[in-house]
């Protein structure tokens, strides 16, 4: 008599698909990326169950998976979130920020109308 075979899948909610998030590991069925909710646990400090009210297409399984998938794999991921993190700096870097000019206009201002002679 033959054992049957049992297929354990490590990870069931999570699925690599090029025509998806461009290969990025991802919650199958949706475009939520592992990367995505490991940042806003590891790094924003979201609970599972904030996970949840923030994603509600998404189960609770899912969302442990995905965090097991990211701390299995974490320096890959890691690694990663730094390289967009390096070009959102570079992005930043090269674009002035609107508040930021608005702010030095300001203290331009103030200071010209404590100057003698300003309005």
């Amino acid at each position: 008599m033959e054992t049957p075979v049992v297929k354990q899948l490590k990870h069931p909610y999570i699925s690599i698909n090029p025509g998806i998030s461009k290969g990025s590991p991802a919650i199958t069925g949706t475009r939520t990326r592992v990367i995505d909710i490991a940042i806003e646990y590891d790094r924003l400090g979201l609970t599972p169950d904030q996970l949840i009210d923030a994603h509600p297409h998404l189960t609770l399984e899912a969302i442990h998976d995905a965090l097991s998938y990211y701390y299995e794999n974490r320096s890959m991921i890691d690694d990663g979130i730094k390289k967009k993190q390096d070009i959102i700096k570079g992005i930043a870097q090269k674009i002035p920020s609107i508040l930021k000019e608005r702010h030095d206009f300001e203290c331009w201002r103030q200071h010209f109308y404590q100057l003698p002679g300003g309005k």
